[in-house]
């Protein structure tokens, strides 16, 4: 069997890329830094990685709870620190008794910049607090260029990494039962909506699939996908665990709160 026989088509490029990372760090005796990386890529890392007793890795994107962390593989005699994953956190002062922010409008606007999404890590809001974690090699260029989030004005304080806000995030498990694992199919029993409404959020580019935009009402699923539809919310596919008598897919999903 071949390793790529455990990941999909569209994953082999970033399969190939943590391959190479490996091969360096054990072939030159050096660390390596990734960018952000999503929590599947963080899966694959680890499944690629497993237990090779000449390359260790870890990782961190500002606090334990942090969605997107960067990776560091390190030949085994080398003990990380914080200061090795390269953070920079700052807030986002902005008037906030005159117009609300969303995690959009600052991902919007970061990414006007010309930078890519890779190059920061999680935007964490609470209430009126705002607080962002980006890669320090870019952190200059985000000081001098991040001024304005849609028409407000910001000013941006650098902040250390204890100081951000720690999400904790809840889920709510159930289990569900499916005919197959088509994505409209599933999304239609997550969300208790008929296949003929679920489409049109998949076509219009509304649907992500472990963190990629999925256009494919057919696109199939599996164990450990989280998906995501703008305006419903966002939920993960734990575990398909068999199928039942009348031959559905006895499956564990997980909603979150």
């Amino acid at each position: 069997m071949s390793m790529y026989d455990h990941f999909r088509k569209e994953e082999r490029p970033f399969v190939d890329q943590v391959v190479e990372w490996k091969e360096i760090v054990k072939g030159r005796f050096v660390h390596k830094l990734s960018d952000f990386l999503d929590p599947r890529e963080q899966q694959i890392v680890t499944a690629i990685i497993g237990q090779d007793q000449e390359v260790r890795f870890s990782f961190f994107g500002g606090t334990e709870k942090t969605e997107r962390k960067r990776a560091f593989l390190f030949p085994p005699y080398l003990e990380p620190s914080n200061d090795d994953y390269q953070l920079s956190a700052y807030k986002v002062h902005y008037p906030h008794k005159f117009v609300q922010l969303s995690h959009r409008d600052l991902l919007g606007s970061m990414m006007a910049l010309g930078l890519k999404r890779e190059k920061f890590g999680d935007i964490y809001i609470q209430n009126e607090d705002i607080q962002i974690v980006v890669a320090s090699e870019i952190s200059s260029y985000v000081e001098a260029n991040l001024q304005n989030i849609g028409r407000a004005q910001i000013r941006l304080e650098s902040i250390s990494l204890d100081k951000l806000i720690i999400e904790e995030e809840e889920w709510n498990e159930k289990m569900i039962t499916a005919s197959s694992l088509r994505l409209d199919v599933i999304l239609s029993e997550i969300y208790q909506l008929s296949r003929s409404k679920i489409v049109p959020f998949i076509e219009s580019k509304r649907v992500k699939v472990n963190w990629r935009i999925i256009e494919q009402p057919a696109f199939q699923l599996q164990s450990g996908d989280y998906l995501s539809v703008r305006g419903l919310g966002r939920s993960k596919l734990i575990a398909v665990h068999g199928k039942t008598k009348k031959d559905k897919y006895r499956i564990e999903i997980g909603m979150r709160k």
